[in-house]
């Protein structure tokens, strides 16, 4: 834009991409069906912690596919997994 370029020609630019890369995504996505897969995907995210991977599987055994896992940074060095029924505000 500051180089001269239309705005509105940047902007579907971008959405026409967003789609590529959105359908490339969904093409290559590898579905995942155990503990372990999950664990081992949850560690890869983790940088590399194993503990952080076997958390996340057992927080998504917990929540279902559907369920919402939220990751907080605490004031102490302990990591611990806190399920909560229903909605959270």
């Amino acid at each position: 834009v500051a180089a001269g370029m239309n705005p509105m020609d940047l902007k579907r630019g971008i959405d026409l991409a967003v789609t590529d890369v959105v359908a490339t995504l969904i093409k290559n996505a590898k579905k995942i069906k155990t503990s372990e897969e999950v664990a081992q995907v949850g560690t890869i995210a983790g940088n590399g912690d194993a503990s952080v991977g076997k958390m996340i599987a057992e927080a998504m055994q917990k929540v279902g596919n559907e369920g919402v896992i939220t990751v907080e940074e605490a004031k102490t060095a302990e990591t611990e997994l806190e399920v909560v029924e229903g909605m959270q505000f």
